[in-house]
């Protein structure tokens, strides 16, 4: 990062298409870090894994947590895709979630050179929390605050979740960006990770033929080491242990030719073991 705060973001990130294959990882925070472990572990993300960005997951709604958000990230050189984060218990808490992120990224003034784009999720569609005609009201209404800034806008969904609910077409084209799912360990027809390279494909040709070839990102992307509640497989010869979730990012690492021709850039969920047991191997496999 420069030692001043510059007048523009014109020209400040790098081209999509420059931004292919391993992007980062997805970092919970529900813990709700301290402003010194976030600087900490994006340091960690930048300098030991040559992350780019952080990945927000889950929800600290403690009074000014994104603002420490943004001075880690100024301070450690990496990009934030920030998050609104909806939850499971069907509350309306995401409203001022979203206004609070939106005040701190107008008001910060380094804000908008550390977000790259904020994300409606995680699996709105998925979850029905809003009608897809209204998630995409959202989206643009979102536009019109963050666009100017040179933030972008999108929904962090799987595929099915937009199957779901017959395409959600209204949702694809309000977004400036596709963040897909993927979670191959969940497929009806799983086998080993190594194996899952087929149905990587299948979920991207999905967003191909729908997405009217917008910018992507793996946002939610990885292969359990442990079942727990919420973490169970669909089909029986898919296994959850350290190798299959090795083999995982191994088989997408091995594709990183694929990921360039197409422009994909992918996060690994998540950083570390303290946010989900069961859901890393880069640090503690």
């Amino acid at each position: 990062m420069p030692d001043y705060i510059p007048d523009t973001t014109d020209d400040w990130w790098c081209p999509y298409a420059d931004e292919y294959a391993f992007m980062g990882f997805s970092y919970e925070v529900t813990p709700c870090q301290s402003r010194d472990r976030l600087t900490r572990e994006f340091k960690d993300i930048r300098e030991s894994f040559g992350g780019r960005y952080v990945r927000m997951y889950g929800a600290c709604d403690r009074d000014g947590f994104y603002d420490d958000v943004v001075d880690a990230a100024w301070e450690a050189g990496v990009g934030v895709h920030a998050l609104i984060w909806f939850g499971f218990e069907g509350t309306d808490d995401w409203i001022w979630r979203r206004d609070a992120l939106f005040n701190t990224i107008c008001e910060n003034p380094r804000a908008k050179f550390v977000t790259r784009v904020v994300q409606f999720g995680s699996e709105p569609l998925y979850d029905y929390v809003l009608p897809p005609d209204e998630l995409a009201a959202q989206v643009r209404a979102a536009k019109e605050v963050l666009n100017p800034l040179g933030v972008a806008v999108t929904v962090s969904e799987m595929a099915y979740g937009y199957q779901a609910h017959g395409g959600a077409s209204s949702v694809l084209d309000a977004v400036d960006i596709i963040d897909a799912h993927m979670l191959p360990f969940f497929a009806q027809d799983a086998g080993t990770a190594s194996a899952s390279w087929p149905l990587v494909l299948r979920d991207l040709d999905w967003f191909f033929a729908n997405g009217g070839g917008k910018k992507m990102y793996l946002s939610e992307n990885g292969w359990p080491s442990q079942t727990s509640e919420g973490v169970q497989p669909n089909s029986p010869d898919a296994v959850a242990d350290v190798e299959n979730e090795e083999a995982y990012y191994t088989l997408l690492d091995a594709r990183c030719p694929y990921f360039k021709a197409v422009s994909i850039g992918w996060f690994a969920h998540i950083y570390g073991e303290y946010m989900e047991p069961g859901c890393v191997f880069f640090l503690f496999g």
